[in-house]
């Protein structure tokens, strides 16, 4: 397992390039992307004001989405040189584009 720095760092890095991405898709599908605390919230605007939450665990050493009822746990992967989510082999990206078009009805590309 890596140890807390290294992973701070890979979490750090992904999340500040997710973060700039989705800002740009916010503008792109109306919705708000909002950070601090160490953890993303994307904020959109329908009747339940539905909320997705993207944050470390860095006990574990995971990255956690709350989105759609679900909880998704990516772990990094030295072979895909990102975080992925072991059930399905989606990078975050991935997960973040598949959930994102579900939410929103429509293709989205992270």
């Amino acid at each position: 397992m890596m140890d807390e720095r290294e992973f701070e760092k890979k979490y750090t890095d992904a999340f500040e390039s997710l973060r700039k991405r989705l800002a740009t898709l916010g503008d792109e599908h109306d919705f708000e992307v909002e950070g601090g605390s160490g953890k993303l919230e994307i904020l959109f605007e329908d009747e339940e004001e539905t909320r997705f939450v993207i944050s470390p665990n860095t006990p574990v050493r995971q990255i956690w989405i709350s989105a759609l009822t679900t909880s998704f746990k990516l772990g990094w992967s030295d072979k895909a040189s990102a975080f992925v989510l072991d059930k399905t082999g989606e990078t975050l990206d991935q997960v973040m584009s598949r959930i994102l078009s579900e939410q929103l009805d429509t293709p989205v590309s992270v």
